[in-house]
């Protein structure tokens, strides 16, 4: 089970696993040994995650989601492959977090009187500054 937050858990019966040959160096272990791990999990379909949060996962992370609606996490930042693994997991799980809690509805605010007087000022000492460059007039 990946725990994201107390309320939002996902079984690891909706991951897809697959290990592959790592690239880089290594030498001759590099052709020999899959530690590469790849994690794919349909976003689209998984009915572990709740509307709301597939919907700021899609807007957040779309590009990373394929035309199947799965998501394609790669680790290779291990040697071995068990870790490779929980490191796609806790990729997964703060990706996953980030968009968990919706974010805060923003409260519109009115200015205050004594903001709007200064932008007020400010225009006016601006615009009698480019009037005083003008050549004066022919009256």
């Amino acid at each position: 089970m990946l725990v994201v937050t107390d309320k939002l858990k996902i079984p690891l019966r909706e991951f897809r696993f697959t290990l592959v040959r790592s690239s880089g160096p290594g030498g001759q272990n590099v052709n020999k040994v899959s530690s590469k791990a790849q994690l794919r999990w349909a976003v689209t379909r998984s009915r572990s995650l709740p509307e709301a949060v597939r919907e700021r996962f899609r807007a957040k992370y779309g590009r990373r989601i394929n035309a199947e609606g799965e998501l394609v996490l790669n680790s290779q930042r291990f040697r071995d492959a068990g870790r490779n693994v929980a490191d796609c997991l806790e990729k997964l799980r703060r990706m996953l977090a980030e968009v968990a809690v919706a974010p805060k509805a923003r409260k519109p605010t009115r200015r205050t009187r004594v903001s709007v007087e200064r932008r007020l000022r400010t225009k006016r000492r601006q615009s009698e500054k480019k009037q005083r460059r003008r050549p004066p007039s022919a009256e």
